[in-house]
Order: C-alpha cells, then structure tokens, then sequence
C-alpha cells in the first residue's frame, strides 16, 4: 500500500561546511555583518549554535570563508594580458563584488588565514604587475594605490543618498534650493552644470579616476629587473 507524502516530515537539507559559509553570506548581504553571529546564522538556518561548530570553529572562521568566497567571485588578472586592461578589468570586478556585498568593504583585506581562492587573486594581480615591468617596489605602491581607491570608491558610493541618474536629480534637487541666497556659487555651478545634466551617474566618476591612476603607473614602468 502506498503512503501519501501527504503526511511525510518535511526533509532537512543536510549541513556541510558549504552550506554554513553560504547561509553566512546570505546573512551578510541581507542584514549586514554585525549581524551574523554564530547563533544568528544558526537560527536562519533552523539548527541550534552547537550544530555548526562542526564546520567551523568561530566567527573567524566563518569570516575568512565568506572574504574568501567574495574573492571567488572575482575573476584575477591575467600576467599574459596587457596589465592596464586587466588592472581595469579587475578594478570593475571588485567594485562590482562590493555592491553584491557591501559588508566586504572593510574585510577583504582583513583576514589573517586567507583562503585558496584570495591567495589565488593576490597572486595573480601582483604576477601581472611584475610581468608589465614594474619594480617589486613598484608593484607594492600600484596595488596599495589601487585597491585603496576602488575600496575607498566603494565605500563612498555605498554611503551616498542616491543611487542611479533618476535618484541623483531628485535629492539633488531638493539640496541645490538651500543655496538660493547666493552664498553657495560654486555648489550652484556644479549641481546644475554637472550633476544635474541628464544621465548623470556618480558611478560613471569611477572611471576618470581609474584612468589617472593607470596613468601615472604607466609612466614608472621599467623593464623587468627579476632582482629589483
């Protein structure tokens, strides 16, 4: 006789170390980082906190696994490929896993115990500095300098009261009319003459100063020197 599944227990999705990690970064995303605590994560995931100690040892280890996922998502430069290109690519492939994640801003390079996957990425952005010929000390100052700006891009657009052209002309708008006594003229001139135009995106901003970046590194390149 058969049984109706009508009646059966619903069935559990087992746990695993890839189903903490990703529930964690769901949390993340959805609630933001302070929010993710071993119990937290358990109770979205319908277990108790002991459950999970299992895959993972602490909240530490749950951070480096979900930094570690984020740079998963981003595909590394490659050193066959002309480094201002892939340095450009790469740049909007962060900032792109940023706005996926806006928790990740201030952790990606945080973590004491990195994973494959951000070992990976280091590895092969700074291989493709060297091969373009920069200095071992050059290539030092060139990653620092463009990661601190797609980082720091990254966190001001996040903080901004609008995003996307159509959002921008509406709060802009309202701001713009504080500064009608006149004492504000060049707030007035960059709002209306700038920001206001059609089509503005603050995001479009992200390229000019890539490219000035790009810029000045290209001229510090030297041939490769492997004992530089």
């Amino acid at each position: 006789m058969s049984v109706s599944t009508q009646h059966l227990p619903p069935q559990r999705i087992p746990l695993s170390r890839e189903r903490v990690l990703r529930c964690a970064l769901d949390l993340a995303d959805e609630s933001g980082i302070a929010s993710l605590t071993i119990r937290s994560l358990a109770t979205s995931m319908g277990t108790k906190p002991m459950s999970l100690y299992h895959y993972v040892a602490n909240k530490d280890e749950i951070l480096d696994g979900i930094v570690d996922m984020v740079f998963d998502e981003i595909e590394p430069p490659s050193p066959a490929g002309d480094w201002r290109d892939q340095m450009h690519r790469r740049a909007h492939a962060v900032r792109r896993a940023l706005k996926r994640h806006p928790w990740a801003v201030g952790l990606l390079e945080t973590r004491t115990s990195p994973g494959a996957a951000t070992l990976r990425h280091h590895e092969a952005t700074l291989a493709t500095l060297r091969a373009a010929g920069f200095s071992v000390q050059m290539t030092a100052h060139a990653y620092a300098l463009l990661d601190s700006y797609i980082y720091g891009a990254a966190l001001q657009e996040a903080a901004l009261p609008f995003h996307g052209p159509d959002a921008t002309a509406e709060v802009t708008t309202s701001i713009v009319k504080l500064f009608s006594d006149g004492q504000y003229p060049r707030l007035v001139e960059i709002a209306t003459e700038h920001v206001l135009k059609p089509g503005y995106d603050f995001g479009n901003e992200f390229d000019f100063g890539l490219n000035v970046i790009l810029d000045g590194l290209a001229r510090s390149i030297h041939p490769l020197d492997d004992g530089a």
